[in-house]
């Protein structure tokens, strides 16, 4: 039963202001295992399916091909999970097909779905209740936290760069643009896995990793086999935000800033984002399908350093939550596809 939570904001606070940039580093729709062994040369094997997630408040969200799943530990101390079916456009639209234009799906995806979810989980984690997120409340979050997100990572940045420009050229101000948002957003992380709640997020974010690798690996779903794992990968929202922090130098290097007002070059930023972030995406996927190249290694090395900023050491009750969440996809997909099996083996009797 849903209901209204007098308890679930205040559990939810400290994230209002970290929302956007904190559940792009803590989703992981983009991963991929390095598998290696002790002894051994790294071995990389391509699944059939990513499966992703997301750091929660006390919990594990994991999309699988058909549904969502969230596994969230309330103060009573058992694992709740809760499933959904995804929406048809995210699950089996044709859009999500199509180079460029998935990645802007992927961004709605991670947005919307993941905010909802991290209210729900916050409720629980609070209460030990689901709740019914209004849209009025979603709005409001998402609006105020992609302003902050945007004056900090863009604005900021621009801004800074300004006083760059008035004694360089167009190509130096860029490029200051560029240093101070990496700047910027190391020094952000860095900061925000300072606070204690935060710090839990990014322990439940390597427990998410730890999970999908050893499934990946075709090892047992055990905290102990789990815990083998590697908290860091390749296609981790880390490293999906450093990608967009480095090209966005390419793509604003094309935006002339002489003569250009200031709310000009302000909204050329935020016009561009779902382009960088289309291209961004398609270099993330594009980096997981050729892993095992050690010159794309190297490339994305950095994606891997930073992610010691973003994910924390699980202990064995936080890998229970993230197992059981991708434990529900996987009992979902095997019953989607026995379904879409069987009804394609009965004969035509018409």
């Amino acid at each position: 039963m849903r209901r209204h939570l007098p308890g679930w904001p205040a559990r939810l606070a400290p994230h209002l202001l970290f929302l956007i940039p904190e559940l792009l580093i803590a989703a992981g729709p983009f991963v991929i295992g390095a598998l290696s062994r002790p002894g051994e040369r790294p071995r990389f094997r391509m699944p059939d399916f990513f499966y992703g997630g997301q750091a929660l408040i006390e919990g594990v969200m994991m999309r699988g091909r058909t549904t969502i799943a969230m596994s969230v530990r309330p103060p009573s101390g058992e694992i709740l999970t809760y499933s959904e079916p995804l929406p048809a456009a995210l699950s089996r639209g044709r859009w999500m097909k199509i180079p460029f234009v998935r990645g802007v799906f992927v961004l709605y995806e991670t947005l919307v779905l993941g905010t909802r979810m991290l209210m729900r989980s916050a409720a629980i984690a609070a209460e030990g209740e689901d709740i019914e997120i209004g849209r009025g409340t979603m709005l409001i979050s998402m609006v105020v936290s992609i302003g902050f997100a945007v004056l900090i990572f863009f604005v900021a940045p621009l801004a800074l760069s300004g006083l760059v420009h008035r004694s360089g050229s167009d190509l130096s101000a860029n490029l200051a643009e560029g240093a101070f948002r990496l700047v910027i957003f190391v020094a952000y992380i860095g900061l925000i896995g300072t606070f204690g709640e935060i710090r839990r997020v990014f322990a439940y974010h390597g427990a998410e990793h730890k999970a999908i690798s050893a499934h990946e690996a075709q090892r047992p779903l055990t905290p102990d086999e789990v815990d083998r794992f590697s908290t860091a990968h390749t296609r981790c929202g880390t490293t999906f935000i450093l990608i967009v922090v480095v090209i966005s130098i390419v793509f604003f290097g094309f935006v002339p800033r002489s003569g250009v007002p200031l709310p000009l070059l302000i909204l050329s930023r935020i016009a561009l984002i779902p382009v960088i972030a289309a291209v961004a995406y398609e270099l993330v996927r594009f980096g997981a399908r050729h892993y095992g190249n050690p010159v794309v290694r190297s490339v994305y090395a950095p994606g891997l350093w930073l992610q010691s900023l973003t994910t924390r050491p699980p202990d064995h009750s936080m890998l229970e939550v993230s197992i059981a969440s991708l434990q529900s996809c996987l009992a979902a997909d095997a019953a989607d596809a026995a379904h879409t099996t069987g009804a394609a083996a009965q004969p035509d009797h018409a």
